[in-house]
């Protein structure tokens, strides 16, 4: 583990999990009115912690460094990194020329506004999925959950949709620096994971998977089957681009008609994922119609490859979420309940500290009582159709994982038609 890099906070057991966490993540703040609101951060702390899940006895609190520029330059332009330090004034500080070069960095608009501290803020965020890495890499814990990371469209040279560095890549190329032999990084988030793939292009060392709504009518526009890897690393860049209005059914059929074959061909060292809430139905930047049930479920299959593959070796990262309030605590303390190893029934009803913080958030956000939200899922359990159960041409999501399936399991020596 790099000197500059605190070790973990407690000595862990071999099978320990390591939570990221430090309240100064919550200073990744766009401003009152943007959709990536800290808020979301707070309450997975807060339900996570009254449903038990924070203090089951496997769980290492990690810490969450700032990243040093050294470290984020494995991935990031020097330039960028001076724009942030830059930009970290915040409006006030900036005059009219510096906004003009600042926005040739992506910094400006109303997705990734400038605001104070964003360096900091933004570097801590990659500082923890480092610090999560390296804990994996030297055997202090066997998994580890960053839910503040997952900022997936962030490129080297530029921000993007609310992403300012790209943790989910930093943490990847540390392993591979580090010696790992290939890394998987899969990503379900409903928009397509653009900027890991840029950072990993021609890296035959890593492949990254993504799985998202069509780049066809979603932002970033990108992710689509043909998109295959780099001169030297052709066949590791993967996507699964699906319809608009996919189901949680039709969502949890393709990643496993897709993910467990791609994996276990790959047979990667280390397994990398991102968890974007905004594939649930409640979601407003997006247009898909998943469940609490179906996100639940595709953890809890994540989890099954990394212990099936990777001997367990296995960091999941947060992502997007806009239903900061409704879905996204809901969502990541899922991801936490399943990787400390004890997934939380849906059924269960929601602790009432929760409840009451939701309800006092919902007010300072000046949003309406939600009486619906009680548990931990959304009562609509699964009633999915497996992919060894046939393939319905009629279908658009199935013309679309069928597309992916042609495409990318020849490259990893699979049959599209049978494996």
């Amino acid at each position: 583990m790099p000197a500059d890099v605190p070790a973990p906070a407690q000595v862990p057991a071999p099978d320990g999990v390591g939570i990221v966490w430090d309240d100064a993540l919550c200073e990744y703040d766009f401003g009152p009115y943007h959709p990536m609101a800290p808020i979301r951060l707070t309450l997975t702390r807060i339900l996570a912690g009254a449903a038990g899940v924070l203090d089951r006895e496997c769980v290492r609190t990690l810490p969450a460094p700032v990243a040093s520029d050294e470290e984020l330059g494995t991935v990031h332009d020097p330039a960028l990194v001076q724009a942030v330090r830059r930009a970290s004034t915040g409006f006030e500080g900036l005059t009219a020329e510096d906004l003009d070069e600042l926005i040739s960095f992506g910094i400006g608009g109303d997705d990734v506004p400038p605001f104070p501290g964003m360096h900091t803020a933004s570097a801590r965020i990659a500082g923890g999925s480092l610090a999560a890495v390296d804990a994996i890499l030297a055997g202090h814990v066997r998994s580890a959950v960053n839910v503040a990371g997952g900022m997936h469209h962030a490129k080297p040279g530029s921000v993007s949709g609310f992403c300012v560095y790209n943790d989910a890549a930093l943490a990847v190329r540390r392993a591979l620096d580090a010696g790992e032999e290939r890394v998987m990084y899969v990503d379900v988030d409903v928009h397509h994971g653009d900027g890991v793939e840029r950072a990993l292009w021609d890296e035959p060392r890593a492949v990254t998977l993504s799985i998202h709504e069509t780049g066809e009518r979603l932002f970033p526009g990108t992710g689509f089957v043909q998109d295959t890897g780099g001169p030297s690393a052709q066949g590791t860049a993967i996507n699964v681009p699906l319809p608009p209005r996919t189901t949680a059914d039709g969502w949890v059929r393709a990643i496993r008609a897709t993910v467990p074959a791609l994996v276990r061909a790959v047979r990667p060292t280390l397994l990398v994922t991102q968890h974007g809430a905004d594939t649930h139905r409640s979601d407003p930047l997006a247009d898909f119609s998943v469940t609490l049930e179906a996100q639940r479920e595709v953890m809890m299959l994540m989890k099954e490859l990394a212990d099936e593959v990777c001997g367990g070796r296995w960091l999941a990262l947060g992502g997007g979420g806009y239903a900061v309030i409704d879905v996204v605590p809901r969502s990541w303390t899922h991801l936490l309940a399943v990787a400390t190893g004890e997934p939380i029934d849906p059924t269960v009803l929601l602790p009432q500290e929760f409840l009451e913080a939701a309800d006092r958030a919902r007010t300072e956000h000046g949003l309406s009582p939600e009486p619906s939200v009680r548990r931990f899922g959304d009562d609509r359990p699964l009633a999915m159709r497996d992919w060894e159960h046939g393939f319905d041409p009629e279908d658009p999501l199935d013309r679309a994982v069928q597309a992916a399936r042609r495409g990318a399991f020849p490259e990893w020596g699979l049959d599209p038609f049978l494996d």
